[in-house]
């Protein structure tokens, strides 16, 4: 119930508020042009009451001898035709006014945005909320090497090119900042990855003995390749300095300054698969051949990156073991550059 209360409250009063802010704005120039016509019907006789006065007046001043019949009538003729120059004009000048609100009335009323970080007309932002949103997302691109650090000689006895090896990362990210000045934040999201093994001199995959082992090809090789498939949810905590930045409608933090994430993923493996390029009796083949191979189905490890701004250098490396029942256990590795583009 409670729930049901804090979304009536979150969704309702915002188009409440809008709409009274909205019928505000759009009724000014209805509420002006109303007051102008009032003003209007009372002109005449306000300067009749005015010149009733002025004609008491001459009336008691010729009464007193203090002017002729004539000069009084003069006077008279005089203010009668001041007070009708004033109602012409008066009544001209209101006239105009509303004539001016009713033309531009349709252009005259601003677009009015309500949003819950601001209130913004046509022209220019009125209300910015002057709280930085704390959460943002983007796509994160990262590229670089990949390879296996071996249980008996690390990546100097490792048997896979160390330049062929490739790996390749495309996902969604969110940061949200864990306090008020941004300088620690919690990133996390969901990620593909792609950790290609290309074997040394003629060799290739096999799968013997419930084992995976690397053999000579039987033809020469152009290109050996296995590539795993993975789908992780990364997760890193960042450091670095932040500062509050404005754009035409919200405050959000600026993360664009040097920066070090500490993190892990966790996943599973999605595919894997091992293609082959050779020549066969002069002829170009080419195979792709979609097994288990062995590789563990669930992905998890230690990550870390550093860099300035959008761009860092990662280094990542999977805890499990690259094949499941393998004697000399291998742990994939990988290095490059990483995009964060927010």
């Amino acid at each position: 119930m409670k729930k049901v209360i804090i979304l009536f409250c979150v969704f309702v009063f915002p188009i409440q508020f809008y709409a009274q802010f909205q019928a505000t704005i759009y009724n000014e120039q209805e509420k002006q042009i109303h007051k102008l016509k009032e003003e209007r019907t009372k002109i005449p006789q306000e300067e009749k009451e005015h010149l009733k006065d002025k004609f008491i007046l001459i009336q008691a001043r010729l009464d007193k001898n203090e002017i002729t019949p004539e000069e009084a009538e003069t006077l008279k003729q005089q203010a009668a035709q001041k007070h009708a120059l004033n109602i012409e004009n008066k009544l001209n000048i209101i006239d105009e006014s509303i004539a001016y609100l009713e033309r531009n009335m349709d252009g005259g009323r601003r677009h009015v945005e309500v949003n819950f970080n601001s209130i913004i007309f046509d022209d220019d932002m009125v209300l910015r909320d002057s709280i930085p949103k704390r959460t943002q997302s983007g796509i994160v691109l990262s590229f670089g090497l990949n390879n296996a650090i071996q249980e008996d000689g690390g990546l100097d006895k490792s048997p896979y090119k160390i330049g062929g090896s490739k790996y390749f990362e495309l996902g969604y990210e969110f940061q949200t900042n864990l306090g008020k000045q941004g300088l620690v934040r919690f990133k996390y999201g969901l990620s593909f990855q792609f950790n290609g093994l290309k074997p040394e001199k003629n060799n290739y995959f096999v799968e013997k003995d419930e084992q995976t082992v690397l053999e000579e090809f039987p033809h020469h090789l152009k290109k050996a390749k296995l590539r795993m498939d993975n789908l992780v949810i990364p997760f890193h905590i960042e450091f670095g300095p932040s500062k509050v930045a404005y754009n035409s409608s919200k405050a959000y933090f600026l993360n664009d300054k040097f920066k070090i994430g500490l993190g892990g993923y966790a996943g599973v493996n999605l595919n894997t698969v091992q293609k082959l390029k050779y020549k066969e009796n002069g002829n170009s083949r080419k195979t792709k051949h979609k097994e288990s191979y062995n590789t563990n189905n669930f992905i998890y490890g230690l990550s870390g990156y550093i860099g300035y701004d959008w761009l860092t250098v990662f280094v990542k490396y999977d805890c499990n073991t690259l094949f499941r029942d393998n004697p000399n256990e291998e742990h994939n590795i990988s290095a490059g550059l990483r995009f964060s583009l927010y």
